[in-house]
């Protein structure tokens, strides 16, 4: 939905979708957050999450470049990409003999853990909106550039969007550690409150939905149904497996991972009719959890390789495990909002 052309000086444009996943990458202090799987650092971890949250298994540096080597990551780049991981404390490292192996560290389980409970419960619970919008107003000097890109990003991966320049809305609530992550990324003067839209009778009015380009919401969903109705027959028929399974369920994590940040949940009541993001979600089901046997059948051939043995401790988790947090987090431990 595009703003009215009399409010064009007044507003900014809509949610932007290549805004939040530009073609370049950023890393992020610990993890490579939401990065397609051509990233060869986040494809390792998605790779090594998958197969062995649970379990922190070891994995053995030739059976990751081998693994990684069926995506097109040569053998170079993927050592690059393991060391790399190990500096930035993502992966524990250890050595035995001639073999080294490596596994996700305590900190990085923790947090592919609560990141995979926001994928695993999006979309999960029927919606409860109570008509509300949450309004995020801020000013800041225009000379500080950096801050303020990097409180629209901030905003951005919330789920808020751009109604003008400087008022940020969305329909959740702000939550405590929401509201305190907020404000320290927040230099210059914020006020934020909850607030119901009032249909004015005036020529120009700008509904909260507007600040969304829904339309290229929709493509998103439509392109990622398209993409994997068409494996599905062959999955229920367990004609996928081996390598192909391997990358088939890395590729729909990696896809099927941006929608949280894509689609802020808005409320379907909102949106127009046969709103995709059910269909997509019960496809993503189907195709994870359908691929989890072949694929864990596959990486634990990959390890035997390296390493003789039966490596029961390479577990696939499904997505409903994903939403327990995969049994990684300690007790006690509960992610907000």
């Amino acid at each position: 939905m595009s703003p009215r052309p009399s409010l064009e000086h007044a507003v900014v444009r809509p949610f932007d979708v290549e805004e939040i996943f530009p073609d370049g990458t950023v890393e992020s202090v610990r993890l490579p957050r939401r990065q397609a799987g051509s990233s060869p650092q986040g494809l390792a971890v998605t790779l090594i999450a998958d197969y062995t949250l649970r379990t922190r298994a070891w994995m053995p540096t030739t059976a990751v470049v081998a693994l990684l080597n069926d995506f097109g990551v040569t053998t170079g780049a993927a050592r690059t990409v393991i060391s790399r991981l190990a500096r930035r404390g993502v992966l524990d490292g250890r050595r035995r003999g001639r073999h080294s192996s490596y596994r996700l560290s305590r900190p990085a389980a923790v947090d592919l853990a609560i990141g995979g409970i926001s994928i695993a419960m999006f979309a999960a619970d029927p919606e409860a909106w109570d008509g509300s919008w949450t309004l995020v107003v801020f000013t800041m000097p225009k000379e500080e550039r950096s801050q303020r890109s990097a409180l629209r990003a901030h905003l951005r991966w919330h789920g808020y969007a751009p109604l003008y320049d400087g008022v940020w809305v969305s329909p959740n609530p702000l939550t405590t550690k929401a509201q305190a992550e907020l404000a320290a990324v927040t230099p210059g003067s914020m006020t934020a409150f909850r607030a119901q839209h009032l249909e004015l009778e005036a020529r120009a009015i700008r509904n909260p939905i507007e600040a969304w380009d829904v339309g290229a919401i929709a493509d998103q969903y439509e392109s990622f149904i398209r993409r994997w109705t068409e494996l599905l027959p062959r999955i229920r028929a367990g004609q996928v497996a081996g390598a192909v399974a391997v990358r088939a369920r890395t590729e729909v994590m990696d896809t099927y991972r941006r929608f949280p940040a894509l689609d802020p949940q808005l409320p379907t009541t909102l949106m127009p009719p046969d709103w995709p993001r059910a269909r997509a979600r019960e496809l993503f089901l189907a195709v994870y959890d359908g691929l989890a046997l072949p694929a864990q059948a596959h990486v634990r051939a990959v390890v035997a390789q390296a390493v003789d043995g039966q490596h029961l401790d390479v577990q696939a988790h499904t997505v409903a495990e994903m939403r327990t947090g995969v049994g990684v987090l300690d007790h006690g431990v509960h992610p907000e909002g």
